[in-house]
């Protein structure tokens, strides 16, 4: 019988034209998570990284809670196998949602609105309104370039030199749920407030 460690909530595309390098990556995560007695809560959508996610959670006997806003059930984007279904009333009420029930954070590659999740969550513990972890998972080196733009914030003293700490780059799904599990016991890093 496997333990269960709580939720992990996981930013993911919902694009139908990913590369297959990206949903192997993403159903290896849901594996991994099932596997290791981890909950996933996500958006909710019934396509891309998303439902990659997903399938592997469900398959392999996980739970997934799927957050989406009313207007996406009614376009008929839900997907018809999640563990659990709760639906908002819009997009900010969805977010919300997710990070109230999460202990840390995984983002997969994605467009604009994968990118606005991860940087609101960002701002969020930049600010101290969260500590969880937050990891990117860096796939075929997705994020570089994101990340290179951040640093470029530090370089131009538009952020604080901790600020390089608010998020941890991971290469693989075992990386990343190792990064999660070890800051979770030994505590997310520590960095300066915002001002």
């Amino acid at each position: 019988m496997i333990s269960e460690k709580g939720k992990i909530c996981v930013f993911a595309a919902s694009s139908k034209t990913s590369g297959d390098e990206f949903m192997a990556e993403a159903y290896k995560l849901g594996q991994l998570m099932a596997s290791r007695g981890w909950k996933c809560i996500q958006g909710g959508g019934s396509t891309g990284l998303m439902a990659a996610l997903a399938d592997a959670m469900i398959e392999h006997g996980g739970h997934v809670t799927g957050v989406i806003p009313k207007f996406m059930v009614d376009n008929g984007w839900l997907n018809p196998r999640l563990s659990e279904v709760i639906v908002t009333a819009d997009m900010h009420q969805r977010k919300e949602m997710m990070i109230q029930q999460a202990q840390a954070i995984i983002a997969l590659p994605g467009g604009l609105g994968t990118l606005e999740e991860l940087l609101e969550v960002l701002t969020w513990r930049q600010l101290g309104l969260l500590t969880m972890p937050i990891v990117l998972l860096n796939t075929g080196g997705f994020f570089e370039p994101l990340n290179a733009m951040l640093m470029r914030c530090i370089e131009k003293h538009f952020m604080k030199e901790s600020h390089s700490l608010l998020w941890t780059m991971a290469a693989t799904p075992d990386e990343a749920l190792a990064v999660v599990e070890r800051q979770l016991v030994e505590g997310v890093p520590q960095v300066e407030k915002k001002n």
